[in-house]
């Protein structure tokens, strides 16, 4: 009969998990590998094994991360009107964000910041809001730079969402600050025969 696998799949998953949560709340360098081990019940052994250190099981975080909110993007409902689209991409960022807080923080501010590149790959989550842009400008909806457009939309997202995991905006608030903000930004992009048509009826009123 062989060893027993120690290393497995389940393993594995447990020291993601760790990992997530303890670098998405602690400082990176306070984090070992010998904490990290702790943690998931495993030894330090295991770290080297499946992830060769502390900076793999970093990179697997950030991967996975990655990987969620390219799904869930993806995934939001497309039409044939690029601003409905866009629309329902950040409501899909702010889903995504509010439902995987540490996997959230990890990516966008905790162990390992995500940095956008110059050239965006396949798996990019910033892909499907490019896209939605790039209609939008050839549509005349929006003019300016698909770049700066996508930069604006998502630093004004990363702000509603921050304050959300931050319980500084709940409820009917952080409903109506997530409308209204996204309403904005758009609207500063807007062509002079888009611009009314941009400016949604507040469902309060």
């Amino acid at each position: 009969m062989g060893r027993p696998r120690t290393n497995d799949a389940a393993v594995r998953e447990r020291l993601v998990a760790c990992a997530t949560e303890m670098f998405a709340t602690r400082p990176q360098e306070s984090v070992t590998v010998r904490a990290l081990a702790a943690a998931a019940g495993t030894s330090t052994a295991a770290v080297y094994t499946l992830f060769q250190g502390k900076d793999g099981l970093i990179r697997e975080v950030r991967d996975q991360a990655v990987a969620g909110l390219f799904q869930d993007l993806t995934a939001a409902p497309g039409s044939e009107a690029a601003l409905e689209d866009l629309y329902a991409l950040a409501a899909a960022y702010r889903h995504w964000g509010l439902e995987h807080r540490h996997l959230y923080t990890v990516l966008f501010g905790g162990a390992q910041s995500f940095v956008p590149s110059h050239r965006i790959g396949d798996r990019d989550p910033v892909r499907p809001l490019v896209a939605a842009i790039d209609r939008a400008v050839v549509g005349h909806i929006l003019a300016g730079d698909t770049t700066l457009i996508a930069v604006s939309l998502w630093v004004a997202l990363h702000g509603l969402v921050t304050l959300e995991l931050a319980g500084s905006l709940d409820g009917t608030a952080a409903e109506t600050a997530f409308r209204s903000t996204i309403d904005a930004v758009l609207r500063g992009w807007a062509t002079p025969s888009a611009f009314p048509g941009l400016r949604r009826p507040d469902p309060a009123l």
